[in-house]
């Protein structure tokens, strides 16, 4: 990734995940993250939900099928400040451990809300990013 995708990256709020299920239907949610190599983190947090994190769509999708997408866009209405940048890979769950607390600890760099947050006990969402594909400017 070049260091434009990455700053681009860096200063984004919020990124979508698209997941699909087991019958092919889609689902996009938005989420935190935070991409460090080739690794996006995004972490099962306490905002209102109607589920327990196990049984988020997005979490369910990923056992039949891990391929999973996320977009990080900019809108404007002047098109010509359009850009975004889309992220395909396969993702798994990371329980709590090493690499769980390590992508907390980016996470909470990046959103300083977090930091308030009991994140310890929480799931991670860990996309291996295999392609990238930009649009627009994205400086």
């Amino acid at each position: 990734m070049n260091p434009e995708i990455r700053k681009f990256l860096d200063a984004a709020r919020v990124g979508h995940l698209a997941t699909v299920d087991s019958h092919g239907r889609p689902s996009v949610a938005p989420i935190c993250f935070h991409v460090h190599k080739q690794h996006l983190y995004t972490v099962q947090e306490e905002k209102p939900k109607r589920a327990d994190e196990r049984r988020l769509q997005r979490v369910r999708n990923l056992a039949p099928n891990a391929y999973a997408s996320v977009v990080v866009d900019r809108w404007d209405e002047d098109w010509r400040w359009l850009a975004g940048v889309h992220l395909r890979g396969v993702a798994r769950t990371e329980e709590p451990g090493d690499l769980q607390r390590f992508a907390i600890s980016l996470l909470r760099v990046k959103y300083p809300q977090y930091r308030e947050l009991d994140l310890e006990g929480k799931s991670v969402i860990v996309l291996d990013i295999e392609n990238v594909r930009t649009w627009g400017s994205l400086g």
